[in-house]
């Protein structure tokens, strides 16, 4: 009797922690693979580098640039001043401002909307790229000629 408790005891724990694991959302790599991105960042910035390798392994193509001036490419993409984050992205005719989770990416390459590009303010715990554990939900915004419109929750 009392293996029969272990066993199913140890069944148990493994499907919590199948389940937790299949919890997380799943992008789709049809949809990344070699889809070309390039991330402007500042060089001694260590968080970008995490969400740059959490790119790489969701399947895109990503170019690493060391800008000189950040301000210039927030500039040259309207990324509005309260939506800014510590690295911009950009793919195809949209910038990705911040740590986006990768879901939201992949929307915007799936749906395509009539938009300048998304961005997530701030660099909030627990986002692709950032330690610590998510606490609250993850608001992004699509932008549009330096306007903001909810996008997504995540």
């Amino acid at each position: 009797m009392m293996k029969k408790v272990i066993i199913i005891s140890l069944l148990l724990s493994l499907m919590v922690i199948i389940a937790g694991c299949s919890s997380a959302p799943k992008v789709d790599n049809t949809i990344t693979n070699g889809e070309k991105i390039t991330v402007y960042k500042d060089k001694n910035c260590g968080c970008c580098g995490n969400y740059v390798a959490g790119l790489t392994r969701e399947g895109f193509d990503v170019e690493v640039i060391n800008a000189e001036n950040m301000n210039t490419i927030k500039s040259k993409y309207n990324v509005p001043l309260s939506m800014q984050s510590c690295h911009t992205a950009v793919i195809g005719d949209y910038f990705i401002e911040g740590h986006i989770p990768y879901e939201a990416v992949i929307k915007l390459l799936t749906e395509r909307p009539d938009i300048d590009g998304i961005a997530m303010p701030g660099m909030p715990s627990g986002s692709p790229g950032m330690p610590g554990a998510k606490l609250a939900p993850f608001e992004i915004y699509a932008v549009t000629d330096g306007e903001m419109s909810p996008y997504m929750t995540i």
